[in-house]
C-alpha cells in the first residue's frame, strides 16, 4: 500500500468506529495507535514521531481556555436544577397565553433567555417540556407543532452566546471567544425570528392547532404577572450581560476585562447567587450539579486525548494534505467548499454530537478554510448553527430523546392525558429542522448576519506606511535638539554625591 491511499482508508475507518456505537474517545485512541503501528511499520515516519504523544496531550489538557468549560457547565447546571425555568415559563406563558399561538411564543422566548443562561440542551427540554406540554395538550395545541417547538427551543443553548459550543471553536479555530460571542448574536437572534414567523405563520393558516388560552385559565394578571416575569427576566439579564461583557462578547465592547476562564468562575458564583435569591440553593442542589459538570468535563478530556492521538497519525501520514487538496479542488471556490462542507457536517451530526464533531472534524476543516481566505469567525458560527440540528434531526437527535423521555414519565404520573407518540415527536421536529438549515444558507450566503456586531476591522497595509522622524539638522536649525537639551540638564543638575 502507498502513502497516498493510506490517509483517506484512515478517514474512512474513522466514519466506521464512530457508526458502530462504542466510545468515540477510546475508538479514535484505539484507531490512532493501530495506524500509527502501521505506518511505523511501512516506513512511512520514525518511530520517535509517536514520541511526540505524551507532550501533545499534556499540551491540550494544560489549555486554560479550556478550563471555561467547566465553570460554564456549572453555572448552566446550577441555573437548571434551581427551578428558574419552571419560574419563567409559568411567568411568561401566562403572559402570552391568551394570544394565539402564545404559548408558542413563549417556550421560543424562555428557549432563547434559558440558552444563555442554562447552556444545557437536556435540562431544557425537560424543564420546558415539564411546565409546557401539559398545558398545550389540555388546550388543544397539535401535537408535533408543541413538541417540535419544545425540541427546537431547546437546542437554541447551542448557538447563544455564552455557549459551550463556541467556546470550543474558539479553541480549535485559534480565534477569540469574545470575537465569536459577537459573531454568533445576528444569527440567534435570527434563528428567534424564524421561529416565531413560522408560529405565526400556523396561527394564520391553521388557527385550531394554536389556540389561545382563556383569562380564566390565568392565576396571575396586572402587576403580579409583570412583576414575576420581571423577578425571573432581570437576575438573569444582569448575570449574562456581566458575564459576556467581562470577556468582550457584547456587541460594542472593544476589550476584554477578564478571560473566558475568569468570566466562567464568575458566573458559576452568580449562579449561586441567583439560586439563593430563589431560596433554593441547598448542598444536594450543588452536589448534583458537580456531579453532571466533573461527568462532562471528564468526557471532554477523554474525547480531546483520543482525537489528538488519532490527529497526530493522521497528519503524520500527510492526511492533512489529502483533506486540503480534495476540499479546495471542489468546484466553486469558497461557496462549493462552504455547501460540501455544511452537507457533511450535516449527515454527520446524525451519529455524532457537537463535541466530537468540534474535536475531530474540525482541526481538519479549519486550516483549509484559513488558506481559502474565509474568516474563521464566520466558519466557526456558521458550523455552530448547522450542528444545532445535530440535537433535531430523526433518528438520533438528543432532544428528541430527551422529549421521548420525559413524554412518557409525564403520562404515567398522570400529568398527560394522553401518551406522545414517536411519530408525533419525529415528524414534529422536521419543520425546525428545515428552519434551521435555512438559517445555516442564510448565514452562508449573508456573511453580515455574523459580522453585524462584530468590531469593524481597520484594512491597514504595513508596506506602504511612512514614518516620518526629523533628523538632527532640523533640530539644530530650529534650537530645539531633545539630545542637547537633555545633556544640558543633566550637567546643571547637582551630583549624587553632594
Amino acid at each position: 500500500m502507498s502513502i497516498e491511499l493510506f490517509p483517506p482508508l484512515m478517514f474512512l475507518g474513522l466514519i466506521i468506529i464512530m457508526l458502530i456505537g462504542f466510545p468515540v474517545a477510546f475508538s479514535l485512541a484505539a484507531l490512532g495507535l493501530l495506524c500509527g503501528l502501521y505506518a511505523i511499520q511501512m516506513g512511512w515516519f520514525p518511530a520517535n514521531f509517536l514520541g511526540n504523544l505524551p507532550l501533545n496531550v499534556f499540551g491540550i489538557l494544560s489549555n486554560e481556555l479550556l478550563l471555561a468549560i467547566p465553570f460554564f457547565t456549572l453555572m448552566g447546571s446550577i441555573l437548571e436544577k434551581c427551578g428558574l425555568a419552571e419560574d419563567m415559563l409559568d411567568s411568561i406563558g401566562q403572559l402570552f397565553g391568551p394570544v394565539r399561538g402564545g404559548l408558542g411564543y413563549a417556550v421560543i422566548l424562555v428557549g432563547f433567555i434559558l440558552g444563555a443562561i442554562t447552556g444545557t440542551v437536556a435540562g431544557q427540554v425537560i424543564a420546558m417540556a415539564m411546565i409546557s406540554l401539559p398545558v398545550m395538550m389540555r388546550y388543544g395545541y397539535n401535537m408535533r407543532y408543541a413538541t417540535g417547538v419544545l425540541a427546537a427551543s431547546g437546542t437554541i443553548t447551542q448557538l447563544v452566546p455564552p455557549s459551550l459550543v463556541l467556546v470550543v471553536m474558539a479553541d480549535q479555530l485559534g480565534q477569540s471567544v469574545g470575537d465569536m460571542y459577537k459573531g454568533a448574536w445576528g444569527p440567534s437572534v435570527l434563528q428567534i425570528v424564524l421561529f416565531a414567523l413560522y408560529t405565526f405563520t400556523l396561527t394564520r393558516l391553521r388557527p385550531n392547532d394554536l389556540p389561545g388560552i382563556p383569562a380564566e385559565a390565568r392565576t396571575l394578571q396586572g402587576w403580579a404577572l409583570w412583576s414575576k416575569c420581571l423577578r425571573g427576566i432581570i437576575p438573569s439579564a444582569i448575570l449574562i450581560f456581566t458575564v459576556l461583557g467581562s470577556m468582550g462578547g457584547l456587541p460594542g465592547m472593544n476589550t476584554a476585562i477578564a478571560t473566558p476562564t475568569e468570566a466562567g468562575a464568575m458566573g458559576a458564583v452568580g449562579a449561586c447567587v441567583l439560586a439563593a435569591l430563589h431560596r433554593r440553593l441547598t448542598w444536594d442542589l450543588i452536589r448534583d450539579a458537580m456531579a453532571g459538570t466533573m461527568r462532562i468535563t471528564a468526557m471532554v478530556a477523554f474525547i480531546l486525548i483520543g482525537s489528538r492521538v488519532f490527529s497526530l497519525v493522521f497528519q503524520g501520514v500527510d492526511g492533512g494534505l489529502w483533506i486540503e487538496h480534495l476540499l479546495t479542488g471542489l468546484p466553486g471556490g469558497q461557496i462549493g467548499f462552504l455547501i460540501v462542507v455544511n452537507i457533511f457536517i450535516f449527515f454527520l451530526a446524525f451519529f455524532l454530537d457537537f463535541f466530537e464533531i468540534a474535536f475531530i472534524i474540525l482541526p481538519m476543516l479549519g486550516p483549509v478554510a484559513a488558506k481559502m481566505g474565509i474568516d474563521l469567525v464566520w466558519f466557526g458560527v456558521m458550523l455552530c448553527v448547522n450542528m444545532q440540528t445535530s440535537f433535531m434531526h430523526p433518528p438520533f437527535g438528543f432532544a428528541l430523546f430527551y422529549l421521548r423521555g420525559i413524554s412518557d414519565t409525564l403520562f404515567k404520573s398522570g400529568a398527560l392525558p394522553q401518551r406522545v407518540l414517536s411519530r408525533d415527536i419525529y415528524l414534529g421536529a422536521i419543520p425546525w429542522v428545515f428552519l434551521q438549515l435555512v438559517l445555516v444558507v442564510v448565514v452562508i450566503f449573508v456573511p453580515q448576519t455574523v459580522s453585524i456586531f462584530m468590531d469593524k476591522k481597520v484594512d491597514l497595509d504595513v508596506d506602504n506606511v511612512i514614518i516620518e522622524a526629523p533628523n538632527k539638522e532640523v533640530y539644530n536649525d530650529s534650537k530645539q535638539d531633545p539630545t542637547a537639551d537633555l545633556l544640558r540638564d543633566l550637567k546643571a543638575a547637582p551630583s549624587a554625591g553632594k
